[in-house]
């Protein structure tokens, strides 16, 4: 795959990317049908399968149950961490069966902490809010933003990003001054509102990022991966999955 440019940061990313939500966890999903977790062999064996197929964008989260410990092991073993473009999250924890927030400067600050030893590098290239579909409050009168810029900074963080939920918060995300140089939205032929969105970003040299670009299994990858990277402004489009077949026929579709 020809690998697209993220916004104005430099950094180059497959138009595929892969979501490790699937690796981690199985409960509470928005999936129509239920999966059993993989084993620690068959994880492995699919993430070198990722990475042999030219993705090198890899996007977890703390919520994602075990997907940032599993993906850490991964790389110890593999030796591969310099092959990926590896995009977590803060604000969102799921323990005991039940998603929790918490946006405020301690909690952001831990959560940093702990993605970095799960998995296993000294620099996050990608931290996104995880947001609770609040965004404009938790942009307006939280300090995830400042936490995030400070340890961006430090060289804990590569590009600070925000995953909402709004076409307003996504807008707000977009003035200077707060940072933000990564979004990550939701988009694909069912759900068009947030195309509104990528030219501004592309002029405010923000890059885009696409979640739910089959619409949670709504949507068969040759119907929406095509008409996504239509949208020149899109970086790159993260789909989770644990077959290598359906992945390969992705990044097929990305080379298109």
């Amino acid at each position: 795959m020809e690998l697209r440019t993220l916004g104005a940061t430099g950094v180059q990313v497959s138009p595929i990317g892969f979501g490790a939500f699937k690796i981690g966890r199985n409960l509470k999903t928005k999936y129509a049908e239920h999966y059993e977790l993989p084993d620690d062999a068959t994880v492995h064996r699919l993430l070198d399968g990722v990475l042999d197929a030219g993705i090198n964008l890899v996007d977890t989260a703390p919520a994602y149950g075990s997907s940032e410990a599993r993906i850490g092991e991964y790389l110890k073993a593999s030796g591969r961490r310099s092959e990926i473009v590896l995009s977590t999250k803060v604000g969102e924890r799921f323990q005991d069966g039940h998603s929790s927030y918490a946006f405020d400067r301690t909690s952001i600050s831990n959560s940093i902490d702990a993605s970095l030893k799960r998995l296993g590098t000294d620099r996050l290239d990608i931290v996104c809010v995880h947001s609770n579909g609040d965004d404009l409050e938790i942009i307006q009168q939280s300090d995830v933003l400042e936490v995030l810029g400070e340890r961006r900074r430090r060289g804990d963080i590569g590009l600070v990003g925000f995953s909402g939920k709004t076409l307003e918060g996504h807008r707000a995300c977009l003035a200077p001054a707060l940072g933000v140089q990564v979004l990550m939205i939701e988009l694909n032929p069912l759900e068009t509102a947030q195309a509104a969105l990528l030219e501004d970003a592309q002029a405010a040299g923000v890059g885009v990022l696409v979640k739910k670009g089959l619409a949670s299994g709504r949507l068969s990858a040759s119907e929406a991966l095509p008409w996504l990277l239509t949208h020149e402004q899109v970086a790159s489009i993260v789909v989770g999955g644990l077959s290598l077949e359906h992945i390969r026929e992705n990044v097929r579709l990305g080379e298109a």
